[in-house]
């Protein structure tokens, strides 16, 4: 009797403890980003090699301090998209993240296929927001347009535990003698 009784407690707290890390994975780590007005969804220009702020409505959007590869917005762009094409910096290898299933209005798998079939476009938002993260920007045909952070070829070696490559900044964590950058001999 005693056997059932140790099994079932452990099974119990199994569960629970099942349920309280889904519920932070899916829940408790995102918060809504409030919209700040003009500046929430920004292109990186040609010209300036700067982001610079696009004219958007209907913007929602989530992030979680945990990772900075949570973020996630919707929107709806107010630009043609000829004129972004012709103004921004496109964005090579653009994949989405995959949303918390409750921000529906984020469908990776949608926005994923779209960029594959060549019917929405990437662009760069802002590079290197967070170090080694980028920010992109996809827009749909129908002037739905969406962001997600992604991690850059820097980022991709850097937090593999390797050298800094050369095209890439200094890492900002570093002093100069552990991260020599490009620019030093």
């Amino acid at each position: 009797m005693s056997g059932k009784l140790v099994g079932s407690f452990v099974v119990a707290v199994a569960l629970i403890f099942g349920a309280v890390v889904y519920y932070y994975q899916v829940y408790g780590f995102y918060d809504e980003v409030a919209a700040h007005g003009s500046e929430d969804v920004a292109l990186t220009s040609y010209a300036s090699g700067m982001p610079e702020p696009i004219l958007y409505k209907d913007f929602k959007a989530i992030d979680a301090t945990s990772s900075p590869i949570r973020y996630r917005a919707c929107f709806i762009i107010e630009n043609s998209i000829p004129m972004l094409t012709e103004t921004y910096q496109p964005y090579e290898g653009a994949e989405p993240l995959v949303a918390p299933g409750w921000f529906d209005c984020f469908d990776a798998r949608e926005i994923g296929a779209a960029l594959e079939r060549g019917d929405a476009l990437a662009f760069l938002g802002t590079s290197n927001i967070e170090y080694g993260i980028d920010r992109v920007v996809a827009v749909m045909p129908d002037g739905r347009g969406f962001a997600w952070h992604q991690i850059n070829h820097c980022g991709e070696v850097v937090f593999d535990g390797e050298p800094v490559p050369e095209d890439c900044p200094p890492r900002p964590d570093l002093t100069l003698s552990e991260n020599p950058g490009p620019e030093s001999d």
